[in-house]
């Protein structure tokens, strides 16, 4: 209401003048329609059925149709039309089935003309004949159609559109006999209304349901249909198969299209959900729209021009239950809000940059560099059409080329189709990748894997050259057989054990290689082990051993020793200390009885808890000396960001296959879904369907998994009878005949059947491509132009 801008049209002998402005409904809208003179307006719905009077500055309800204590649901609208020939006639569609006309002129309460039942589900949409006075044409949720003659009580035609449910039905405005019907399968179907039995032509408009569709009213052969993909598409029907011509992307699914009075290239939209402006479109330019009416607060559900010779006044009502009429100066241009500025990267690097020509128009004498320096940009400017209707705005666009040569792609296409994610053990995988990555000359993406082998593999399993043979050797021998008490003191002790043990052939003693082994002096003071040439693969510690445990690794053949008791109290008494402290009395004693072990070696090989420790945990370390897998996620997730950052998300994704459950929890779910969506998004560009639907396969993320999981089911419907099959089967249990009958060789087709998605017809693959090869026309003989692609 507080737009007050007011416009007066000269239509003949009539003017309409009249403001942006709204009333308030009792109920929500499903469907309007205006009255030829344009003064009166029907709203119709669930539980409102209305007309209302067009005055200058306010709408005002004149008749209320919907009349009785208990009405029927006859009076429960889906949609509804004003004759524009008969000022007293009106047709509305009901939820129930019926097909109702209402007379106007009736002087009763109650204007109910004729009742058609014949439909068995809901009517979607009704529309009369723009030049016939008592033809009504209808379209059900059953998928037919059915012609009425006002003056008979039954239909006179009834169409099989051979599909779920007919959403629109509108008679062509070029061709007397000829109607269009849109489906929810996505197909748009042409009719000959004296023709009942077959369609004139069938073509698929829209990928999922046909919502709308709508003739030119000027240019009679171009047909405007809008669907559930979000796009408004026009058709030139001129041609010998329909020929899209235009194509306008919206934000939301389309329920209603109308072409705009007087202007050739506009028409009118609304969405079925999600958004609740009304978008005028000027299909020349299909990314902006021309004009945006924002006014109402729910979907949109019903939009009319006043006039059909007036592009000024527009009507609509919503599920807000509000009834608007819109005055075309009052709506919004987006073209006036939209940014100047544009910028775009192209597959191979190539920069395009698209600003105002004042911006840049310093260098628009620039020259391009024929056969020169790459890295400049090139300009091009659009030059002014007149016959465009739009704001002349001055533009530039500068496109920044790279050399092709340094940007080529054909290491991803590559490294995509050669590395294997899965399917083998994770050290293998990291192998085979490092191998494909070194061949593409990607020498860092090859130290990666071969870094993430490293790091996470199982430590027993490593067999890199680079590793000390004997650090490999250690983790397999057992821990009592690995030395014996003299062999461990041959490293140990004096030039006399070390000559004994030279003479003994013991395949066991593979940690101490006697040329390597130096002989220390025999002195108390310097007893430490200089023989094994292991660095740094022996692992020392604080811990505490028994002696018993270290006794208990002498010859089998040793005399049951005493068994030894623990001592009543934990620490011995204080004593003084000496400088050469004697090994205890029970353990010497014991060494001297020793039939192996003279008293001299009782004496050496006298050590101490720390020192017998030592020798133990060079037969076998009791912790491991390789970090724990978790120690390098931190820098994994660190690495694959810095991959991800740096463009090539590639390797990110195929990293995260590969570690699975090691690294996927140090990465939130976003960032794992948006590294997908970018690595499947490429993927599609370089049309690598079958990686692409692995990676999909392979991913945890839910977001990403469901990509592959839509559409997949497939619904077949029997080729004689048209009826959905309902077992899994070729035997058709409603005909009783075999449903994917070849129609080149007229045999069952057991295995894989291709069908025109056009007529329906079919048969083997091999077959209807060898037919194509040679004709275009169905093989069924049905007239219908297939195509295999």
């Amino acid at each position: 209401m507080e737009k007050m801008s007011r416009v007066t049209t000269a239509l003949g002998s009539s003017a309409i003048s009249g403001r942006t402005m709204f009333c308030h409904l009792d109920a929500p809208a499903n469907a309007i329609s205006v009255c030829r003179d344009a003064t009166q307006v029907v709203v119709a719905g669930r539980n409102i059925f209305k007309i209302y009077a067009l005055e200058e500055e306010q709408f005002v309800e004149k008749l209320n149709l919907r009349v009785g204590r208990k009405p029927s649901l006859n009076f429960s609208c889906a949609d509804v039309m004003w004759h524009q020939m008969e000022e007293n006639l009106l047709a509305t569609a009901a939820t129930n089935g019926a097909v109702v006309t209402w007379n106007l002129g009736k002087p009763s309460r109650n204007k109910q003309d004729q009742l058609f039942t014949e439909h068995k589900r809901t009517v979607n949409k009704v529309c009369f004949h723009p030049t016939e006075v008592y033809m009504l044409l209808s379209g059900s949720q059953d998928g037919f159609m059915k012609c009425f003659d006002l003056r008979k009580k039954e239909s006179v035609s009834t169409f099989s559109g051979q599909s779920e449910s007919v959403r629109d039905v509108q008679f062509s405005m070029k061709d007397y006999f000829t109607f269009a019907a849109s489906f929810e399968n996505g197909n748009v179907q042409l009719w000959d209304i004296r023709r009942p039995d077959r369609y004139e032509r069938m073509f698929t408009a829209h990928t999922g349901p046909v919502f709308c569709c709508d003739w030119h009213p000027d240019d009679r052969g171009w047909l405007a249909t809008g669907g559930r993909d979000k796009m408004v598409k026009v058709w030139d029907m001129t041609t010998n198969r329909a020929k899209e011509i235009y194509c306008v992307q919206t934000i939301a699914s389309v329920a209603r299209v109308k072409w705009r009075p007087e202007r050739k290239f506009h028409l009118a939209t609304c969405s079925m959900m999600v958004d609740h402006n009304i978008y005028v479109w000027d299909v020349r330019r299909p990314f902006i729209p021309f004009a945006t009416f924002e006014e109402h607060k729910d979907v949109t559900t019903g939009i009319v021009w006043r006039h059909q010779h007036d592009p000024h006044f527009l009507l609509s009502g919503s599920k807000d239950s509000t009834l608007y009429q819109h005055m075309f100066k009052d709506a919004t241009r987006p073209v006036d809000k939209a940014n100047p500025e544009g910028l775009c990267f192209g597959l191979f690097g190539d920069l395009a940059f698209a600003a105002k020509e004042s911006l840049i128009s310093s260098d628009a004498n620039r020259k391009p560099y024929p056969g020169g320096d790459r890295r400049y940009p090139i300009f091009f400017f659009k030059k002014p059409d007149p016959t465009e209707q739009f704001a002349h705005v001055s533009s530039a666009l500068s496109v920044f080329e790279t050399d092709l040569d340094s940007n080529r792609m054909d290491w991803f296409v590559k490294t995509a189709q050669l590395y294997l994610l899965c399917g083998k053990p994770f050290a293998e995988l990291c192998d085979h990748n490092a191998k494909v990555a070194q061949e593409l000359k990607r020498p860092q993406v090859s130290t990666t894997w071969t870094m993430l082998r490293i790091m996470f593999s199982d430590p027993a399993n490593l067999t890199m050259p680079g590793l000390n043979h004997n650090l490999s050797k250690l983790g397999t021998l057992p821990l009592m057989n690995s030395f014996n008490m003299k062999e461990m003191s041959s490293g140990m002790g004096t030039e006399s054990r070390l000559e004994r043990s030279k003479g003994e052939s013991r395949q066991d003693n593979i940690h101490l290689e006697p040329g390597n082994s130096h002989a220390s002096n025999n002195n108390e003071e310097n007893e430490e082990t200089e023989g094994s040439e292991g660095q740094a693969e022996y692992m020392f510690c604080d811990a505490e051993l028994d002696d018993d445990d270290l006794y208990s690794m002498e010859n089998d053949n040793q005399a049951e020793e005493q068994e030894y008791m623990l001592p009543q109290e934990a620490f011995q008494l204080r004593h003084e200390i000496i400088d050469n402290p004697s090994a205890p009395e029970h353990l010497q004693q014991d060494k001297a009885d020793s039939p192996h072990v003279s008293g001299n070696e009782a004496e050496v090989t006298c050590l101490t808890p720390i020192e017998s420790f030592s020798l133990i945990s060079i037969s076998q370390p009791l912790f491991s000396p390789h970090l724990p897998a978790s120690f390098f996620c931190p820098i994994v997730r660190e690495m694959l960001s810095y991959y991800a950052e740096q463009g090539d998300v590639q390797m990110a994704v195929s990293v995260l296959i590969v570690l699975g459950d090691r690294i996927r929890k140090e990465i939130d779910d976003l960032t794992q879904e948006h590294w997908y969506m970018s690595y499947i998004d490429l993927l599609q560009r370089f049309e690598l369907w079958n990686v692409s639907n692995e990676v999909i396969k392979l991913s945890t993320c839910s977001a990403i998994t469901c990509l592959n999981q839509a559409s997949t089911t497939l619904h077949i419907n029997c080729s004689n009878c048209k009826r959905p099959m309902s077992n899994k089967g070729w035997i058709c249990d409603r005909c009783h005949q075999c449903a994917s009958v070849c129609a080149v060789c007229h045999h069952v087709v057991k295995g894989l059947f291709v069908w025109c998605q056009g007529c329906s017809h079919g048969g083997h693959l091999e077959h209807i491509m060898n037919w194509l090869k040679s004709s275009t026309h169905c093989p069924a003989g049905c007239g219908h132009l297939c195509e295999y692609t």
